[in-house]
């Protein structure tokens, strides 16, 4: 299977002061989902994305993902979403929820979704996805650590939403041939990462990131270079794989 291409954004709000640059103002990101629409495609959530591509088709559609489960995506990106038709996954820090980005050392303060809102955007039809209990580099983390982020915050997540959830991110992008095999066996049926390297698989699907200086242009360009690294089928990413 051709790698699905995949945005990743984490937090969509006005600011004043990014220095991760992880913040898209809102305007932008209306402009960015018009963008998508403009060109015939579709934004959806990956587990849709994936259900589509197993089927044969979903040429046209874009996963939308959005790592740490901020509370601006139940203000600021659902509404967007429902009005151009489209859904998405957010990745949510399980030991966080109602919380802040405790991990984020020298940036802003950013509040984590309560388990209300995440029943909330779950109900409105968007995926809800595990992004770890802690928000940890799990690569050359204890085995142990990395069985309890990937299986207790897919309990706990589960718990909130009364529903599966399929999907994990690894924090920071940081996994090893252990951890996506982990992820594998726990029993999650895919797992995004963030650039695309040799572990490119169904449980290491590369992302595209989508900063607040991507405009029309930007945009075409970044689709270009995902279909030229891409050009090979990955059999790992088929389904079941």
């Amino acid at each position: 299977m051709r790698v699905p291409w995949v945005f990743m954004y984490h937090s969509v709000e006005e600011y004043q002061w990014d220095p991760y640059l992880i913040t898209v103002d809102p305007d932008r990101f209306d402009r960015q989902m018009r963008w998508l629409r403009r060109t015939g495609r579709r934004g959806v959530s990956m587990r849709e994305l994936l259900d589509a591509r197993a089927r044969g088709r979903g040429r046209s559609l874009v996963g939308l993902t959005f790592d740490d489960g901020y509370a601006d995506f139940a203000e600021q990106v659902v509404p967007v979403l429902r009005r151009y038709g489209f859904t998405a996954t957010v990745f949510v820090v399980a030991e966080r929820i109602g919380g802040t980005n405790e991990w984020e050392d020298g940036g802003p303060e950013k509040k984590i979704m309560t388990a209300e809102r995440i029943r909330e955007v779950a109900e409105a039809g968007m995926e809800v996805g595990s992004h770890g209990l802690r928000h940890i580099h799990m690569a050359g983390a204890p085995e142990s650590d990395v069985r309890a982020e990937l299986v207790r915050s897919k309990q706990i997540l589960e718990s909130i939403v009364d529903t599966e959830v399929p999907g994990f991110c690894y924090p920071y992008g940081d996994a090893n041939r252990f951890v996506v095999e982990a992820t594998r066996q726990i029993g999650y049926d895919y797992a995004c990462a963030v650039g695309h390297s040799e572990l490119d698989s169904r449980h290491a699907i590369p992302r595209t990131y989508v900063g607040d200086r991507d405009a029309d242009l930007r945009l075409t360009a970044k689709r270009l270079r995902h279909r030229l690294i891409h050009r090979n089928p990955v059999p790992a990413l088929a389904l079941g794989a």
